[in-house]
């Protein structure tokens, strides 16, 4: 029997039936031609260094250790061929399911995969919405590892999808809060909710925060010092600044009307002020807005929840950034299940199905 090999020889015994030469990509090489993905309907966003496959790996060879599953070589003839299916036993926006193909296929090529939803869709608690079939010891292997990105994912997914309708006309961005190792999935289960993309890391964007302000000595100082270095390194790229008082967006204002600037963003930190009752007043944020008159891409931070968020978007903001879109995620339920009927059985006993 031949074997896929990760960074041991002996890391994965007996976990699959297929030899495979592993090569280190970035996630633009990550697509397998040999796999149908009719289903990416959603691209994953573009890095320069992010290895798709390598995350994939780590994370079945977290789940096999030393020894593979144990449970499979004990129970399941190596041979023996079966059909799971996927079940949703929440209300939801499903996500992953090109992430599962790709899982899938790295474990065995063999096996067969098909859907009748794709990402971005919406799945109702009890709805069979997809199934692999092949090699039984294969799928078990595979299912918690494809389970357990797809649940973060569609949970990511459900909440942008509120949060995205809520927001209009602003656009609603996540942040870098992100699951560490995790970055480029959960910012793709974004993309697939209905949400927009911040920047994907500390390379692509600047982004001048509180911290940077006080140790360069001020909010202008700051600025010049982004503009002398792009200038310096020759290079484009957007640029935000965030502000957290009236004052400092006007000194911002004043500024870049004097001076050529690379400045593209204002962000709108804490203008947002919650009241006793539960409501929030947007009056300061609302004016920070109306002082920049649209010379620059505006952001609203600080105080976003799924109450307030329509409520801000009226504000006239151009994008609205919310951290809980992914740091504290609330997964979303699906299982992958061979027996169907018995599944269901507990599930409506259960009142998850």
């Amino acid at each position: 029997m031949s074997r896929i090999i990760f960074s041991s020889p002996s890391t994965l015994p007996q976990l699959y039936s297929t030899s495979r030469r592993i090569v280190k990509m970035s996630v633009a090489q990550t697509i397998n031609p040999g796999v149908s993905f009719r289903s990416m309907v959603v691209k994953p966003p573009s890095h320069p260094t992010y290895d798709m496959k390598g995350v994939i790996k780590l994370a079945l060879a977290e789940d096999a250790g030393d020894r593979g599953d144990v449970t499979c070589l004990a129970t399941i003839p190596f041979d023996m061929e079966v059909e799971a299916h996927f079940l949703a036993k929440e209300d939801g926006i499903v996500a992953g399911i090109s992430l599962a193909e790709m899982i899938f296929h790295e474990v065995d090529p063999s096996l067969k995969v098909e859907w009748s939803q794709k990402d971005g869709d919406y799945v109702q608690k009890g709805l069979q919405f997809g199934k692999v079939s092949g090699q039984a010891h294969n799928i078990v292997v595979a299912e918690r590892v494809v389970l357990n990105f797809m649940q973060r994912m569609s949970g990511i997914a459900t909440l942008t999808k509120t949060m995205a309708d809520a927001a209009r006309p602003a656009c609603i961005l996540e942040t870098r809060k992100t699951a560490p190792g995790l970055r480029l999935v959960d910012k793709w289960a974004v993309l697939i909710g209905g949400g927009r993309n911040h920047r994907m890391g500390l390379f692509d964007m600047v982004m001048i925060k509180d911290n940077h302000i006080s140790i360069a000595g001020g909010i202008i100082n700051a600025i010049k010092s982004v503009d002398q270095y792009l200038e310096q390194q020759n290079l484009q790229m957007e640029v935000e600044v965030e502000t957290r008082t009236l004052e400092e967006v006007d000194e911002v204002l004043r500024y870049t009307s004097q001076t050529k600037s690379s400045l593209t963003r204002i962000m709108l930190d804490n203008m947002v002020i919650p009241l006793p009752n539960g409501d929030v007043d947007v009056s300061m944020l609302k004016d920070a807005v109306e002082m920049i008159n649209r010379r620059f891409e505006t952001e609203a931070s600080g105080n976003v929840t799924l109450e307030t968020v329509h409520k801000i978007g009226q504000t006239g903001v151009t994008y609205i950034s919310s951290g809980a879109l992914t740091h504290s995620v609330k997964a979303l339920d699906i299982s992958l299940k061979i027996d169907t009927e018995l599944a269901l059985q507990v599930g409506r006993r259960t009142k998850r199905a």
